[in-house]
């Protein structure tokens, strides 16, 4: 697609919108929370940012409809065409399940809210970067810059903070937990910092870990400092999956960054040579009891009637049950965390992203679900040539595997994060302006 020659001044304004939004979305939690509990109406405090897209979408669209080019983009693109359908699912599904009483309007539209929103962001990105290039120009400090913060409080939490300090803003009982720990004991706190909670945090360093490194791979002392102190920062959510997934994701980015077959063949080694080796030393210290309580959550200690893994397991066999039984989904809303709202029936936590949207809009919703994926995934991987599509395909697989065992795209940092920078990776001026990483 040809970019356009003259970039309109609306364009350059709408975009900085956006980028205050990235930029703001990893203290979302902690500021709604703040101001919510000081001032009421919490829910209305958290759709600012859902508030702000709907009122960039409409001139962000008039804009683009006066390019030919992009005008076509709307007219002819799979990816649209794929969220117009799986939006009409979803409103179908709706209609429902409001008719027969499976859900509530609350539930209802809180299910839309999480699931729609980050797919219509994507599109707003990828309109607004196609117009001008100032959101791909600066991703770097969109994304890195309150990362430092985040990583900088979280490691406060641990080392230097009280267990409560975040009381003070607001946390409690009615909003978000003023603190975690693992399985109920004092002694393992699992910190959050300024996110949703501690399992939000170690999903969103997935995203920030290949970015480091990405970004930094040339600055070796920097590099080192940075990835210890995310690093860290990870370990303390004590988020196993998240682990796992920036495990992956960390991989993923370093194999791609690698210049020659050789230097990958090298790093392939060496991954399995680390992989045999954190085996060899789980298999070994596997009835450590430190070991139970901090990785696998067993302790004989805790004050949990159930263990995580217990529960997780459970509401996994329960999500996969359930489509099963309802094939055609029982409605959004009425699983997820969506479902905690639900007055018409209990809620269904499946602990598996996927398993909640087969559960809200059946087989076919989750199909199209996956498509838009595999529609993403494909553009970006004939695109890798950049540091922004290294960083979005290798922390994909690492929170699409978090997603496998927990809501993480129904989070609204990181969903809208990775989607929002994925519409400006793809945007077209990024191939007409030739724009160099």
């Amino acid at each position: 697609m040809k970019a356009p020659t003259t970039v309109p001044r609306l364009a350059v304004n709408l975009s900085w919108m956006v980028a205050a939004i990235l930029a703001l979305l990893p203290f979302h939690a902690f500021f709604t929370t703040w101001a919510g509990s000081n001032t009421g109406h919490l829910d209305l405090w958290r759709v600012w940012k859902e508030a702000a897209i709907v009122l960039i979408a409409g001139p962000t669209l008039w804009l683009a409809w006066r390019q030919p080019s992009l005008r076509q983009w709307l007219k002819t693109s799979w990816l649209v065409r794929l969220y117009l359908i799986y939006i009409l699912v979803y409103l179908s599904r709706g209609a429902w399940a409001l008719a027969a009483g499976r859900v509530n309007s609350e539930a209802f539209t809180y299910s839309l809210l999480i699931n729609l929103r980050f797919v219509g962001f994507f599109i707003v990105c990828y309109l607004l970067a196609a117009l001008t290039p100032a959101l791909y120009r600066n991703w770097r400090k969109i994304l890195l810059l309150p990362a430092v913060v985040v990583v900088t409080f979280g490691l406060a939490q641990k080392l230097i903070l009280p267990l409560d300090f975040l009381k003070h803003f607001g946390y409690g009982a009615d909003t978000i937990p003023a603190y975690q720990t693992v399985d109920n004991r004092l002694d393992y706190q699992r910190i959050q910092s300024t996110l949703r909670g501690a399992n939000p945090l170690g999903a969103y360093m997935a995203l920030v870990i290949p970015t480091v490194v990405a970004t930094l791979r040339k600055k070796r002392s920097l590099l080192a400092v940075a990835v210890l102190a995310a690093g860290t920062t990870l370990f303390l959510s004590q988020s196993r999956s998240a682990w796992i997934g920036a495990g992956l994701a960390l991989a993923v980015v370093t194999y791609m960054s690698l210049g020659t077959s050789g230097a990958r063949r090298k790093a392939a080694i060496a991954l399995i040579a680390v992989s045999l080796l954190i085996t060899g030393m789980v298999y070994t210290i596997r009835n450590n009891d430190s070991f139970d309580d901090f990785i696998l959550h067993t302790s004989e200690q805790s004050t949990s009637p159930k263990t995580s893994n217990e529960v997780r397991i459970k509401s996994l066999k329960n999500g996969v049950s359930d489509i099963v039984n309802q094939p055609l989904g029982g409605g959004p809303g009425t699983a997820g965390p969506a479902s905690v709202r639900n007055s018409e029936a209990k809620p269904r936590i499946s602990e598996n992203y996927f398993l909640q949207t087969g559960q809200e809009v059946g087989i076919a919703g989750l199909l199209l679900f996956l498509a838009l994926n595999a529609g993403v995934i494909r553009q970006l991987w004939q695109r890798k040539h950049t540091d922004l599509v290294r960083v979005l395909l290798a922390s994909w697989v690492g929170i699409t595997f978090i997603n496998l065992v927990s809501h993480a795209w129904a989070d609204d940092t990181v969903s809208l994060l990775w989607w929002g920078l994925a519409g400006i990776a793809l945007a077209p001026v990024i191939l007409a302006d030739r724009l160099k990483t």
